[in-house]
């Protein structure tokens, strides 16, 4: 039987590389978030419309597909009880079926607020080839010991913002 990984703050450290994610994306990956996000525009599922009216060279990934990859990488890292505060990003190029996404990410700051909850600073980026297609910052609540759980905050003691 296998134990339950827990992530906890004191583990981490500025300059902590994140193991890299590698995935191939296929039409199926794109279609399949679009249509889980309820996103019907034509450029998401329509290689004939992307081509001509976007003039692009296929349909490509929408942002809460890419919301949802980078929830993923950062909660496979953090395990189950890793809770995402706050997550930006940009997306400076499209990722298209037939591209490697390769998410890579670097912790650039730990501390601990003044409730007792623990907060990894993230910089994440994916990549295609040695493109930057979209960087993300992430803002992700850590247990400052066993024991602790950051989805048991509520109220006075769930600040994500701060």
């Amino acid at each position: 039987m296998n134990a339950l990984r827990v992530l906890t703050l004191d583990q981490v450290k500025p300059g902590d590389a994140l193991p890299e994610l590698a995935y191939d994306v296929t039409a199926t990956t794109v279609v399949l978030g679009a249509l889980a996000s309820r996103d019907w525009r034509p450029m998401h599922h329509d290689k004939d419309f992307a081509q001509q009216r976007n003039g692009v060279r296929d349909i490509f990934m929408n942002t809460p597909n890419q919301a949802a990859w980078f929830e993923r990488y950062v909660t496979d890292w953090t395990g189950p009880y890793g809770r995402l505060g706050r997550m930006q990003f940009r997306m400076k190029d499209s990722v298209f079926p037939g591209d490697r996404m390769l998410f890579r990410g670097e912790v650039k700051g730990v501390a601990t607020d003044a409730a007792g909850c623990g907060w990894a600073e993230l910089a994440v980026r994916v990549l295609v080839g040695e493109k930057v297609c979209t960087e993300c910052n992430v803002r992700v609540a850590l247990p400052v010991a066993p024991g602790d759980n950051p989805w048991a905050r509520r109220g006075e003691r769930w600040k994500p913002e701060a």
